[in-house]
């Protein structure tokens, strides 16, 4: 398949170094919040790219589910693939890619696991379903034999908590927050000319620096 025919002019919007505020958080949710009113299907959905100790990227959609003061928090079994690598190496990257908008966000930090009691509190707020199959997927990226093993758990843990009774939150499932050291927001341009304006966090003044990239 050959697609270096396929061409999009992006012509949506512009960014301009001099009018973003100082805080890229200000500008974070100010892009999120404008996904959200355009319809954009789940604007939450992010890339999150780790690396373990392997030296090996891996890639793969999670969901935002808060911005913080510090970054953006998701959950996410802690055994998984992406939790070990968080482990052997917490130092990850996110992007949002919303095509309707003619947009992207890359966020780059540190991460690490936020409060257990944060977490079960989120935990019990999903659809009991879900809950169930947190458990189900233990441990998750692991090698499974067949789907039909995947359904019987299922079936057998919602037997043993049915609707309208509480599923323990697991010990190995919650959350992580990503504190960003540098945020880079990007607004796509015609001719590939693309306007990228990219926010570094110094830790000693707690202040926030902008630059202009080029595309």
């Amino acid at each position: 398949m050959d697609f270096t025919d396929q061409r999009l002019s992006y012509e949506k919007g512009t960014l301009d170094q001099q009018s973003v505020p100082a805080s890229p958080f200000e500008l974070l949710k100010s892009w999120v919040n404008e996904a959200t009113d355009q319809q954009v299907k789940e604007p939450y959905a992010m890339s999150l790219a780790t690396c373990g100790a392997d030296q090996k990227p891996s890639v793969r959609i999670v969901l935002m589910r808060e911005i913080t003061d510090k970054g953006v928090v998701f959950y996410t079994n802690y055994d998984s693939a992406k939790g070990q690598d968080i482990a052997e190496n917490p130092n990850a990257e996110v992007l949002f890619f919303w095509h309707e908008l003619e947009r992207q966000i890359r966020i780059s930090g540190h991460v690490a696991k936020i409060d257990a009691d944060k977490s079960a509190q989120y935990f019990q707020k999903r659809p009991h379903d879900s809950q169930v199959g947190a458990w189900v997927s233990q441990p998750q990226s692991g090698v499974v034999a067949s789907r039909a093993l995947m359904e019987d758990k299922f079936e057998q843990l919602q037997n043993q908590y049915p609707q309208g009774e509480k599923v323990p939150t697991p010990a190995f499932w919650g959350g992580y927050e990503i504190t960003i050291n540098e945020i880079e927001f990007w607004q796509g341009r015609a001719n590939r000319v693309h306007d990228r304006i990219v926010y570094s966090h110094d830790a000693d003044s707690n202040d926030w620096t902008t630059k202009r990239l080029l595309p």
